[in-house]
């Protein structure tokens, strides 16, 4: 398992990355160690949950996510084994803290809440799931400016990071679902104010997603940013395994019609072209499609995500796999002609 450094902390984490929003509702606490087991087995390193797992976030199940991954820490007692990285939410869940902010207290409960869920006394990684102020994330497009904003300043939200770091409750700090601006806000207000500065930057990248080439690549390899790629496989889509109206029982897409982000008619024409290219040269589309976020220069970890142990062996394959010249020639010529169907 190769492994790459995270920002200039002096964390090297694993080039794949579990993501655990499925643990809690998809998945159970004995699959959720099973997974975690089989990836620390591997070579994974890294673990990314986030206080409001897992999705779909809901009051009964918030937390879950984090219990499970601690009570996985503790029965293995693998602490010191592995880097873990969890969030803070931003507005809008009102079933956290009445509405999650990203202000000083708010961030002071929610570190501390998580802690006790993770069964830990910090961790590696503690990133912002969302800005606090109103900017274009989740797929948001057209820009609207607002002057009666109610935001938390950037520098609150530093300022009460620092004071954790202090305390020695998380090691770095990370941004998510975040533009360009706000990452050279932050690295503008570090550098000003002695403020942490920002490791990572866990942004949707995949085949059908590649926005984050448009600005934060330069800031990745200028800054030291790197990204932390989330949906690498659009929510499961570039398997191919919804092509033609396709809905596979237990399925995330089949489970929830909330999650249509990679389903336009632009999105499926799209898989099609990338899952026949991966048919054509005897690739596994899913393990392509991963093997190619694998391969980029902006890359720090590739968070990868499954419901079933055999999806997990599948993704753990894409480590290995080193795309041609040709496949790579091919997918940029879909790419010409489909541009980020999906962002």
């Amino acid at each position: 398992m190769q492994t790459r450094p995270l920002g200039d902390t002096g964390i090297d984490v694993s080039r794949l990355c579990l993501g655990t929003m499925t643990f809690g509702e998809q998945n159970s606490e004995a699959e959720a160690h099973e997974q975690l087991d089989r990836s620390v087995a591997f070579g994974i390193n890294f673990i990314d949950a986030a206080e409001m797992y897992p999705v779909p976030p809901k009051a009964e199940t918030q937390g879950l996510t984090e219990q499970y991954v601690g009570s996985w820490l503790k029965a293995r007692e693998s602490r010191d084994d592995v880097i873990i990285a969890t969030k803070a939410a931003g507005p809008g869940v009102e079933h956290i803290r009445g509405g999650p902010r990203l202000t000083r207290d708010h961030l002071h409960a929610a570190i501390d809440a998580s802690l006790s869920r993770l069964q830990t006394d910090y961790v590696d990684l503690y990133q912002l799931h969302w800005p606090d102020r109103k900017t274009n994330f989740f797929g948001r497009l057209g820009y609207a400016p607002s002057d009666e904003e109610d935001a938390t300043d950037l520098e609150e939200t530093l300022a009460a990071l620092k004071e954790l770091v202090d305390a020695g409750k998380i090691r770095a700090v990370g941004l998510s679902n975040e533009t360009p601006w706000g990452v050279m806000r932050c690295l503008h207000l570090a550098d000003r104010l002695d403020l942490p500065r920002v490791a990572s930057v866990q942004n949707p990248y995949n085949l059908l997603n590649r926005t984050f080439e448009v600005g934060l690549a330069e800031i990745a390899h200028r800054e030291g940013v790197g990204l932390l790629a989330y949906s690498p496989l659009a929510f499961g889509v570039l398997s191919g395994k919804y092509l033609d109206g396709a809905r596979p029982p237990k399925a995330r897409l089949t489970r929830w019609e909330r999650f249509s982000r990679y389903s336009s008619p632009l999105a499926e024409r799209a898989t099609r072209a990338y899952v026949d290219l991966a048919r054509a040269h005897g690739l596994d589309p899913a393990q392509m499609a991963l093997a190619y976020v694998n391969s980029r220069p902006f890359l720090t970890s590739n968070i990868i995500g499954a419901t079933t142990m055999e999806q997990l062996e599948s993704n753990l394959v894409s480590e290995s796999l080193t795309l041609s010249d040709e496949v790579l020639e091919a997918i940029e010529t879909i790419h010409a002609e489909i541009s980020n169907p999906c962002p």
